[in-house]
């Protein structure tokens, strides 16, 4: 696992110098003044199009970015620990004479000004807003759409999976229409065709097709088609990062990023993929034990097929409810719209050629950044 994406911000108790060089006035038309002033967020332009945002907000410093992105052309595997980012940061905020992020010791719930009703919560060191984790799994060459169709039919806990058009991704929300993703928002992607979408363009108008940098560039689409690459990132926010106590750097355990994280990779246990052995419905509901006999195989087999021509099924019934647990076991969740873009009436039973590697390394000639190497140092 990996940190593709990191939002924080703290506030210090001294006043701190204005680094944007624009600034939005509000001011009281009757008297000419000046009742507040916001400055615009400065963005850092890093090599590479590599980009970190700068708030300043009275004493508060907010940074939104990639640290593992920056000043490099690729981000195919970043930095593990926050620490790791926010050192980054700090070398960031150095160069503008801003104050470090350091870590929190203490937080309490303040209250809003006299008279609001409303109240937040205050840490007198760097507070997470959000957190991508990342972790990029091999299929084998060919393999990545089979198995993001396969992902696409899993659900995890109320959230629906989401095929996009290109079959290319899966995103998960719970409306299952990429709206409502509040606390979580999890998708996953085939990463060789991204970058031969956004990357090796971008690259190529940079540099020149015959520049070093576009080839090393061709070398790592190479490298993730070769093996297979889909990525599977969730993004934490804001607001489950609060609920959950896991916005206070310093002041939790941050293996329960990584225990999160694995919860999510287990989205595909139930998912068996091979391009040689296939079974119906029933068939695999015999193959894995579910049933018995072929007769109860085949009425659990009906339930399907009903709900996959849209028959209204009535889980009050017992002997529905039933059927429908039978058909979980072999990753049919018949309580949620049928997708038939999607939805296939034969079944993988191996992993064979699909045999998802996680948490795979990078090879040995890729360039890992230089101030992740000076963190790991």
């Amino acid at each position: 696992m990996f940190i593709d994406w990191l939002k924080v911000s703290q506030e210090f108790e001294e006043d701190l110098p204005v680094i944007s060089d624009t600034a939005f006035a509000a001011i009281d038309t009757l008297t000419g003044e000046v009742m507040s002033t916001r400055y615009r967020a400065v963005k850092h332009e890093g090599s590479h199009s590599s980009r970190i945002h700068i708030q300043i907000q009275g004493r508060k410093v907010t940074v939104d970015g990639n640290p593992s992105r920056l000043n490099r052309h690729d981000n195919l595997w970043g930095f593990e620990t926050v620490e790791q980012c926010i050192t980054v940061y700090n070398e960031l905020l150095a160069e503008y004479g801003l104050p470090p992020f350091t870590k929190c010791t203490r937080f309490e719930i303040r209250q809003g000004e006299s008279g609001a009703k409303s109240s937040h919560l205050w840490a007198d060191g760097c507070c997470i807003h959000r957190i991508d984790l990342t972790t990029n799994i091999s299929v084998g060459k060919g393999n990545e759409t089979a198995y993001l169709r396969g992902l696409a039919s899993q659900r995890i806990g109320h959230s629906i999976g989401r095929l996009f058009p290109n079959g290319r991704s899966v995103d998960w929300t719970t409306s299952g229409s990429g709206k409502g993703a509040r606390l979580q928002y999890r998708k996953a992607y085939d990463k060789s065709f991204e970058i031969l979408d956004k990357h090796l363009p971008k690259v190529k108008k940079a540099f020149g097709e015959a520049s070093p940098e576009f080839k090393y560039a061709q070398d790592i689409y190479n490298y993730a088609a070769e093996t297979g690459i889909v990525r599977l990132e969730q993004e934490l926010k804001s607001e489950y990062l609060s609920r959950e106590k896991l916005c206070f750097w310093g002041l939790f355990d941050e293996g329960k990023y990584q225990t999160l994280h694995n919860e999510f990779l287990s989205v595909d246990q139930r998912l068996k993929v091979t391009k040689m052995d296939i079974a119906s419905i029933s068939q695999q509901l015999v193959l894995e034990n579910i049933v018995d006999s072929t007769k109860a195989a085949n009425t659990t087999a009906w339930y399907a097929h009903l709900w996959m021509t849209g028959q209204e099924l009535d889980f009050t019934k017992n002997q529905v409810r039933v059927h429908a647990a039978r058909l979980n076991r072999i990753g049919i969740n018949i309580r949620n719209a049928c997708d038939l873009k999607t939805f296939s009436t034969v079944f993988i039973r191996e992993m064979r050629e699909i045999n998802p590697v996680k948490g795979i390394a990078p090879p040995t000639w890729y360039k890992r950044p230089n101030h992740l190497q000076r963190v790991a140092a």
